[in-house]
């Protein structure tokens, strides 16, 4: 994920606020239809950022047999806690199909 993408995703509100449901439907016609857009944009975060932060924490895993040697790695947790702060995907995924950031198509 960017630093651009990543600066517009962090200013998504992370609280739950009710959405105007008649706005949601105008943008495709059909409520269902605006809903799996959402869905499968939000999906598509899901897995963008699942294998960000799991790529950033490889860097610290540790390939021994010694389970006593766990240590906690301040960078590790810092990371970690960025990520939990983060809007969840489909609150970012509702904020870029409102901003009509979503590009999509019928088949």
């Amino acid at each position: 994920m960017s630093n651009t993408n990543r600066r517009s995703l962090s200013s998504v509100n992370a609280l739950i606020e009710t959405r105007d449901v008649i706005a949601l439907k105008e943008k495709t016609g059909n409520l269902y239809e605006s809903i799996v857009v959402i869905s499968r944009r939000s999906n598509q975060i899901c897995v963008t950022m699942k294998e960000e932060l799991h790529r950033k924490l490889d860097e610290f895993t540790v390939h021994g047999d010694n389970l006593e040697e766990v240590h906690e790695n301040k960078e590790q947790i810092e990371i970690s806690r960025i990520y939990e702060r983060m809007a969840n995907a489909p609150l970012q995924a509702i904020t870029e199909f409102n901003e009509d950031q979503i590009y999509y198509r019928k088949k």
